[in-house]
């Protein structure tokens, strides 16, 4: 697929080295190894299209003012054939490079006929490559930091599906360890309250106390009676737990579907132990000599692989950590399961675990490097300017169901990903239901829509947008116009940098300059013009527009409305 952007750097790059070695050829540089120079796009167009530092870099090698090694340059350039029809040195010796039409008309004409693959590209070879994220406690409801971890790893999973990976979307299910234990627990004492009096049967602090797990309960004794009251309270915990949790992690599938979200795998951390993968992180740490025994408790030697402390891979009670298992799990990834790359979505809460996972991979003799983590911070929520809880139990997380109880998917969708992951972000909920241009979400849908509006208009009176000659489409020559198609061929490389730095944020901030531009191309240019042919070339830049943020807001899993 086409990226223009991409196409013009690359060819500049050859044009540069091409014009400094016929410079040296001819004597008007002396002979010196060309350093690595830049080619990119100034902050202020009117200095050019694209720069370059070719010449200040070249100083030192060349034993030249930056301004003479651009004069050189300058001098035994061939923009023949290129994208390229003239060039100006600025300042101390940047060199600013001037597009022709040729390729704003070639980069409207990618979009026309692309259509929804425009953007799209084979960046990343057909690597699989995993995310996983969200994967919450199932032993209660999502809360705030799920939100913003859904939104940014399924974003990013269809950035890098768009640019060529094969993407598996995971979630893990933490169906077993101390959560669980304690989850049976709380429903125990939850359940015998209803039998035999709260005063009876007090609950721990150390329990779960939300509503949740009384409902539970009550569900229980609803459908099954006292039975559980004289059993064991082994017996009791677990009949509650196979009761319960399938229901929990049911209501997580269910709130996540509801939030646009689908997995490919739902992967449950009970298979490992009972499959004996656990056990067998332990059995392959010992082999490489990375673990050891002492006091009937085996520990893994993380001082060896950088660690202030070792770290406990078994209890003396037999039973192995939850670091153990998280071992296990990324083992199963990239060992079983053979995934090229894997992305784990945490939160910044996690930061510490970083390094400790990474060097048990590498003691295990899985190169560490395949495995990125993207550390989220958290979320503020902001009511008229103030920070706000805004929970329906008091005291308690602000779950999913609540948030999106209050705003439009689209807005929870959008807002999580304005910022990048690694930033705190405060999220205006009066902001996200307002229906005006100050909301950005709004903002880029009433561009699509007024777009669609465009053309049902034209469309009354029998004007539909046909296909364009090249010659018709050079038309575009208002700043407005040459602005939006530039916009329009930015989109590729913008689709890129989310993918290569794992940061969805990038499409939310392309969405609105591209929405920006389009407005201002509205307000300057009329569509509806006596010549004929400029009225189609305008018509045809609408259309890919439209193209351009339906394909932006479906990776995004946002509506894309015709009417607003």
């Amino acid at each position: 697929m086409s990226n223009l952007i991409k196409t013009a750097t690359e060819q500049l790059e050859g044009i540069i080295t091409s014009a400094l070695e016929r410079a040296m050829e001819s004597g008007d540089l002396p002979q010196a190894q060309l350093p690595a120079f830049v080619v990119e796009i100034p902050a202020d167009l009117s200095h050019g299209d694209f720069a370059t530092n070719a010449a200040m870099v070249s100083a030192k090698a060349f034993r030249r003012a930056p301004r003479q090694i651009a004069q050189a340059l300058v001098d035994h350039l061939d923009l023949q054939n290129t994208y390229f029809d003239r060039v100006e040195i600025a300042g101390p010796g940047f060199i600013n490079f001037f597009l022709n039409r040729s390729w704003f008309t070639n980069a409207l004409c990618a979009v026309l006929t692309e259509q929804e693959q425009y953007g799209r590209s084979d960046y990343g070879q057909h690597q699989k490559v995993m995310v996983e994220f969200v994967s919450a406690n199932p032993t209660g409801p999502m809360h705030m930091g799920n939100a913003r971890g859904g939104a940014i790893g399924d974003c990013l999973a269809s950035v890098l599906d768009a640019v060529g990976y094969d993407v598996t979307r995971e979630f893990y299910v933490n169906d077993a360890g101390n959560q669980i234990q304690k989850f049976g627990k709380s429903l125990s004492v939850r359940y015998l309250q209803i039998h035999l009096g709260e005063d009876a049967v007090q609950l721990p602090e150390e329990c779960y106390q939300g509503e949740d797990i009384k409902v539970h309960a009550q569900n229980y004794t609803k459908e099954y009676g006292d039975k559980l009251v004289h059993v064991s309270e082994e017996e009791r915990e677990q009949a509650l737990i196979d009761y319960a949790l399938p229901k929990n992690i049911e209501g997580l599938r269910r709130d996540l579907e509801k939030y646009r979200i689908q997995y490919d795998v739902w992967f449950r951390e009970s298979t490992l132990h009972e499959s004996g993968a656990v056990m067998a992180v332990v059995d392959l740490l010992k082999e490489r000599d990375m673990a050891y025994e002492k006091d009937g408790t085996i520990w893994y030697k993380a001082t060896a692989m950088g660690a202030e402390k070792d770290e406990v891979l078994v209890r003396s009670n037999g039973i192995p950590t939850y670091f153990t298992a998280d071992i296990a799990y990324h083992l199963n990834k990239f060992v079983t399961r053979g995934f090229d790359r894997v992305i784990d979505v945490w939160g910044a809460d996690h930061h510490g675990h970083v390094a400790r996972l990474k060097g048990a991979l590498d003691a295990a003799g899985v190169d560490s490097s395949k495995l990125d983590i993207v550390l989220m911070q958290m979320v503020r929520l902001m009511k008229d300017g103030k920070p706000t809880r805004m929970s329906k139990r008091t005291g308690k997380a602000i779950t999913l169901t609540d948030l999106l109880e209050e705003i439009p998917i689209d807005a929870a969708r959008f807002f999580f990903n304005m910022r990048e992951p690694n930033s705190t972000l405060d999220f205006d909920l009066d902001l996200a239901v307002e229906q005006s241009s100050q909301n950005p979400v709004y903002y880029v849908q009433y561009a699509h829509a007024r777009i669609c509006s465009i053309l049902k208009n034209f469309a009354a009176e029998q004007i539909h947008p046909r296909g364009c000659s090249r010659e018709e489409l050079d038309l575009l020559t208002q700043p407005e116009e040459i602005e939006l198609i530039r916009t329009l061929a930015t989109y590729p490389q913008a689709l890129l940098n989310a993918a290569r730095s794992y940061d969805p944020a990038h499409l939310t901030i392309y969405a609105r300059e591209l929405a920006t531009a389009f407005h201002k191309f509205y307000n300057a240019c009329r569509c509806r013009v006596e010549n004929e042919s400029l009225m189609q070339a305008r018509l045809n830049l609408c259309l890919a527009v439209r193209i351009t943020l339906r394909n932006v807001l479906s990776l995004m899993k946002i509506q894309a409305p015709e009417v607003m």
